[in-house]
C-alpha cells in the first residue's frame, strides 16, 4: 500500500467527522439548517430514531438510488454513510443548545464554516462522491438537465418534505443555500480541486454524506 492512500484515509475520515460535527453546531443553534438536515429533523418528530441515525438510513436511501442510475460509489461513498450520522449525534450529546441569538449566530457560522472546510477535506481524498452528490450527478446524466437545474429539484423536493414533516426552516436556511457554493470552492481550492465542482448537499448532509 503506498504511503498517499492512508493519508488520503485518514483526510477523508476526519472530513467526514468535522462535516456531521458541523451539522451538529447548526442544528445547535437553531436558526434553520440545509434541506437534507430538515428532513433528518421532520422525519426523527415521527419516528423513535436519533438524528444521526435519520441521517445515515436517509443517506442509504440515496445510495439505494444510484441502482438505476448506474452510478458506481467509492469507499469514500460507503464512508459518507456510516460516519456522518454518529458524527453528528456525537456533537449534538457534546454541544448544548445555544441560550441566546449571540450565540445562535455564533453556532450556527461555526457550523457554516466547518462544514465548508470538512467539505474540502473529503472531497479533496478523491475517495468517491457523496450519497447525494452521485444522486446529482446521475440523474444528470441520465436527464441531460443542468447540474443546476437537477440540484434546485432535489434539494427543493427534499426541504418541502421536511418542513411538512415540522423539519427546522430559518434564516439559516437561507444563509446556507447562499453560503456553502463560494466556501466550498474557496476550500476545495486548498487541496488542489479547481472547477468544475459540484458542492456537496448537508449533510450532506454534502449533501453531501
Amino acid at each position: 500500500m503506498s504511503t498517499a492512500l492512508p493519508l488520503r484515509l485518514l483526510q477523508l475520515v476526519t472530513g467526514l467527522f468535522l462535516y456531521g460535527f458541523g451539522i451538529a453546531l447548526m442544528v445547535r443553534a437553531a436558526i434553520g439548517v440545509a434541506p437534507w438536515d430538515v428532513l433528518s429533523q421532520g422525519i426523527t418528530l415521527h419516528a423513535p430514531l436519533s438524528f444521526g441515525l435519520v441521517t445515515n438510513l436517509v443517506g442509504l436511501l440515496v445510495l439505494a438510488l444510484w441502482w438505476p442510475l448506474r452510478q458506481k460509489p467509492g469507499v469514500g461513498t460507503v464512508l459518507n454513510v456510516l460516519l456522518i450520522g454518529p458524527s453528528a449525534q456525537f456533537g449534538l450529546w457534546l454541544l448544548p443548545p445555544a441560550a441566546g441569538l449571540g450565540w445562535q449566530l455564533l453556532l450556527f457560522s461555526a457550523g457554516l464554516l466547518l462544514i465548508a472546510l470538512a467539505t474540502g477535506l473529503y472531497i479533496g481524498a478523491r475517495l468517491g462522491p457523496g450519497p447525494r452528490d452521485g444522486l446529482m450527478t446521475g440523474l444528470h446524466a441520465r436527464t441531460g438537465w443542468p447540474i443546476w437545474k437537477v440540484r434546485t429539484l432535489i434539494e427543493g423536493s427534499v426541504l418541502v418534505i421536511g418542513a411538512w414533516l415540522g423539519g427546522n426552516i430559518g434564516l439559516g436556511t437561507l444563509a446556507f443555500a447562499l453560503l456553502i457554493g463560494p466556501l466550498c470552492s474557496f476550500t476545495l481550492g486548498w487541496f488542489g480541486i479547481g472547477r468544475p465542482v459540484v458542492v456537496p448537499v448537508a449533510g450532506r448532509h454534502p449533501q453531501a454524506p
